[in-house]
């Protein structure tokens, strides 16, 4: 039996197809929570500035760990859908009893036990989607993966909204927000169901080791959640490899990602204190604020792509590094609040339209970022290096959100915002040295498109295999 390989074949979704929408839920709920666990320690328990960052810190950086073991027992135990699925429903159990809790402490615990839950969602979701799909098909599955968390994560935040705008006329801020908090719950819980129900373990089995790189690729949309869920997945693999001498400019590159990783989370750390205390805006507003930058940067994401392939990655790198550093220094524009009001629709608008620009900002340095280190290091230590970025950006960034929030309850959001500032602006100067070819590919195809002269070839004789055909075998001149 032949088969025509040049037929269009039309191609129905299985439970194959389907069963990463899982997701989507699971992102709303992301995008729920982020805002509100922030805003409900600080209402809710009156926590410090400080006390906030470290329960954002503490749930990430208890991921650490567990996002190793998770993805380790599930190479060596062939059910990764159970791991799956119970990282979905300890997840969403946990953000309940999370939205229930009594006191800062057990709120604290509780936020480090749903940062333990979910670590299992990046390691063994991304196997999943290798093992289930072909290989031709995993550029644009990790490409939806990515496109599911940012559509939620800005869905979470819609919703987050329209429910305290119009729930919380009525009622008091608190249940609002612990009601809201139920309902991202329930999601996870909901993605749990859907998970259960939709996946198929894989008939093959793959190392983590040989898609590392695909892996690496996987980046979040949005630059802030709770988690630091994709970074940390080549830590163990790394430590166990032969220890490699990384050329100098790697070691620049690696350095200035540190530097302004801190510079980051020093901004985003403290946030939603600073939307809160010193802006005065409501709760809905602040869901505004977030969803400026969510939805931003998830309709941006892949034009970025599209423009750091055109230009230099570097140059690229470099001017949203640049223009991040003004935005930082434009929160603490004072005049902006006292001629728009605090607490007003038009301060509101004014956050809105910055953070959007960060999102924007972040959409290039991502993109720009992994490409940049990718043609600097070349295709043979690819994977070593994109697992050191991740690992390097998610402990500066942890670092950063413990030492914003120390600076913030300290010395107040000035010093802290302005000293973000200047890191960024470090880490932007430490790439200068980074040699990095410049090329465009328009030139590129401006040098396909030049005429090409074709001379033309005397008549001469011609010869049997000029014919092209076995007759010129027997013909006679």
């Amino acid at each position: 039996m032949s088969v025509d390989i040049k037929q269009k074949v039309e191609l129905r979704p299985s439970t194959n197809d389907l069963w990463f929408f899982a997701y989507l839920p699971l992102a709303i709920s992301d995008g729920i929570a982020t805002p509100l666990i922030p805003l409900l320690a600080l209402q809710h328990f009156g926590a410090s500035a400080f006390a906030v960052t470290i329960i954002i810190a503490a749930s990430a950086m208890s991921q650490v760990p567990f996002t190793i073991l998770w993805g380790n027992l599930s190479d060596q135990i062939a059910h990764r859908k159970y791991f799956l699925v119970g990282s979905f429903l300890a997840t969403g159990v946990s953000i309940v009893l999370i939205a229930l809790a009594q006191n800062l402490v057990t709120f604290f615990w509780l936020n480090v036990v749903e940062g333990l839950a979910s670590a299992a969602s990046a390691p063994i979701g991304t196997m999943l989607l290798l093992e289930t799909r072909q290989k031709r098909w995993w550029p644009m599955d990790i490409g939806l993966f990515g496109l599911i968390s940012g559509l939620g994560t800005t869905i979470g935040l819609a919703i987050g909204f329209v429910w305290l705008f119009v729930l919380g006329l009525h009622q008091s801020p608190i249940e609002t927000m612990t009601a809201l908090l139920i309902l991202s719950g329930a999601l996870a819980i909901l993605a749990a169901i859907i998970a259960f129900a939709w996946i198929e373990e894989p008939a093959r089995r793959l190392a983590r080791s040989s898609v590392a790189e695909l892996i690496n690729l996987n980046r979040g949309v949005i630059e802030r959640l709770r988690h630091v869920r994709s970074r940390v997945l080549n830590i163990v693999d790394l430590a166990r490899g032969p220890v490699d001498r990384l050329p100098r400019k790697e070691w620049l590159f690696l350095a200035a990602l540190a530097v302004m990783s801190v510079g980051f989370d020093i901004f985003y750390g403290p946030f939603p204190v600073y939307l809160l205390e010193v802006t005065k805006l409501s709760d809905a507003s602040i869901f505004i604020v977030y969803l400026g930058a969510a939805g931003a940067s998830t309709a941006l994401f892949f034009h970025s792509g599209v423009a750091v392939e055109t230009h230099s990655p570097k140059s690229i790198f470099m001017a949203s590094l640049g223009g991040r550093t003004l935005l930082i220094l434009l929160f603490v524009w004072s005049p902006a609040f006292v001629i728009l009001g605090y607490g007003s629709v038009g301060l509101t608008g004014w956050m809105t339209l910055l953070n959007a620009l960060m999102g924007v900002s972040w959409a290039f340095v991502s993109t720009a970022s992994t490409l940049f280190l990718i043609r600097l290091v070349g295709r043979a230590a690819r994977g070593r290096a994109l697992g050191l970025y991740n690992a390097v950006a998610g402990i500066g960034s942890l670092f950063g959100t413990v030492l914003g929030g120390y600076l913030f309850a300290s010395f107040g959001f000035r010093p802290t915002y302005i000293l973000a500032a200047i890191v960024v602006a470090v880490g932007l100067l430490m790439l200068t040295p980074i040699p990095f070819p410049i090329f465009t590919i328009r030139q590129r195809l401006t040098h396909l498109r030049r005429p090409v002269t074709v001379r033309p070839v005397p008549p001469g004789p011609v010869r049997p295999f000029d014919r092209g055909d076995r007759t010129a075998e027997n013909a006679r001149p």
